[in-house]
């Protein structure tokens, strides 16, 4: 479960750094600002990866294991 989650968090931390060097809107003056709108982006993504992932992988686990 923990190389899971960490790979889950490696690809959140992925797609919050192109989308924050795509943005084309004004960048805050204050780095606090930045590292926490980076932050939250990032746990954002990571929570709705891991919504949808771990569900299906669990589910297809428990059916592989009926068939089987």
């Amino acid at each position: 479960m923990k190389r899971k989650t960490l790979n889950i968090l490696t690809i959140s931390a992925i797609i919050t750094t192109i989308g924050f060097l795509m943005d084309g809107d004004m960048k805050e003056p204050s780095m606090t600002m930045r590292f926490t709108e980076f932050f939250a982006m990032m746990t954002m993504l990571f929570l709705a990866i891991s919504a949808i992932y771990l569900p299906v992988n669990s589910l297809t686990k428990r059916l592989q294991r009926i068939q089987n």
